[in-house]
């Protein structure tokens, strides 16, 4: 029936209600596509059925995917997952999965979540909550435009916006709204809480409600896009690094120079001076947003992959400075990161699916807080700039005591054999 296009193979799991023989049947009509497409070929090497045959696909819960997670189903992607710690937080002890397949990272970032917790361990902040929403409008001037922002920013205007966008949602609640001119164009930042959650659906549900009432002010106004790029999403931005977005986190940690020399062999003043050359200067002179940092992405992504969180976000999430300072007269290292726009939540997305919501129960924040809204997904984001400040004190000791290479090639070369 698929094949005759009865029924459409987006349609299986819903018309079979058997998610796994959805699967086996995609499977099977890929590899016939794939066979028919290399009829004629030089090539008759590969057989189109061996080509998938190593993309497992049973034993997998497929209803908690099916209209939520991924379409056209024909399989998953196991990917190991490492756990570095214990990490002390604020006083308490963490362990934090990592999925990865970068051979010596988790064990780097063991090694820095050793040292940090020898030391007292690391104390994290969060300084600012709000996810971003940034529609493009545009009017028939830029006089137009301009009347546009004085209308929003005023303040019983902005009151009325915001019980426009408040009542779309339980969480969501307005912050502010940051508003750009560009020609007869406007860009307006919405922000504002959401809870547990990421937060993306929520803010534009406010953002849309908010412009139906802007749109009765100014009924020439065009809705161009809900999204404009001035979020920014999923995109470098300077907005991002400088504004904010998710939560914006702040971790630091004194390390004495006891451990710096037994833990992570090398020294105060070498690993303060190599700070300054690698990641201010010479990301300085790459022209970077947000990457004045050794490697925060690596930390980042591998978080996310093991607990659901959208892997995309990485680019604004991983916005890191890192700063190195001799303290106590000069006998040991004050270490922070600064992380301005991490996007994580605890519910929504691929938090639900079993492996993933099984990581954040190995963090104590899965699902939703009841006593606290929004207090998981913020706890989240300081595991997350934790580890990271982890991550950068363990390589930018390797780095500095020249073990970088060594290292890789011990942990990240071992012989396979191929089956």
């Amino acid at each position: 029936m698929v094949t005759m296009r009865t029924i459409a193979p987006h349609q299986l799991e819903k018309k079979l209600g058997d998610a796994e023989r959805a699967v086996r049947i995609r499977r099977k009509m890929l590899a016939t596509q794939l066979r028919e497409s290399e009829e004629g070929t030089t090539d008759n090497s590969s057989n189109s059925e061996d080509e998938i045959k190593g993309l497992p696909y049973t034993s997998y819960d497929y209803d908690a995917v099916l209209g939520r997670c991924c379409e056209n189903v024909i399989g998953y992607v196991p990917i190991p997952v490492g756990v570095a710690g214990p990490l002390c937080i604020n006083g308490k002890d963490h362990f934090v999965p990592m999925a990865t397949t970068e051979g010596c990272l988790v064990a780097s970032t063991q090694r820095g979540c050793k040292a940090i917790s020898m030391c007292g361990g690391a104390t994290v902040t969060i300084t600012n909550d709000g996810m971003t929403r940034g529609p493009c409008i545009k009017l028939n001037s830029a006089k137009e435009a301009a009347e546009v922002q004085a209308w929003v920013e005023h303040p019983e205007n902005l009151e009325q916006i915001t019980r426009a966008f408040n009542s779309t949602s339980n969480f969501a609640r307005l912050h502010g709204i940051k508003a750009a001119v560009a020609g007869r164009n406007i860009y307006l930042r919405f922000k504002c809480v959401t809870g547990d959650a990421m937060g993306m659906n929520m803010v534009s549900k406010g953002t849309e409600k908010a412009l139906e009432l802007l749109q009765s002010q100014f009924p020439q106004m065009q809705i161009v896009s809900l999204s404009g790029n001035y979020c920014t999403d999923k995109k470098p931005a300077a907005i991002n690094w400088l504004e904010g977005r998710g939560k914006s986190v702040v971790a630091e940690a004194v390390i004495s120079g006891d451990v710096i020399r037994r833990i992570l062999h090398t020294d105060v003043d070498t690993i303060v001076r190599l700070n300054v050359d690698k990641n201010y200067i010479g990301s300085a002179m790459a022209g970077s947003i947000g990457g004045f940092n050794a490697h925060a992405a690596n930390i980042v992504t591998a978080i996310f992959l093991a607990t659901g969180q959208d892997p995309a976000q990485n680019v604004e999430s991983s916005n890191c400075i890192t700063i190195m300072e001799p303290t106590n007269e000069g006998k040991d290292l004050f270490i922070s990161c600064t992380m301005p726009s991490i996007e994580v939540g605890t519910v929504g997305g691929g938090t639900h699916l079993a492996a993933q919501a099984a990581c954040l129960d190995l963090l104590h924040v899965k699902g939703a807080s009841a006593r606290m809204p929004g207090s998981n997904a913020q706890q989240l984001a300081r595991i997350v700039c934790a580890t990271v400040l982890a991550g950068e004190l363990s390589l930018m000791s390797a780095l500095a005591a020249g073990h970088l290479t060594r290292s890789h090639i011990s942990l990240n070369r071992a012989k396979t054999t191929q089956k």
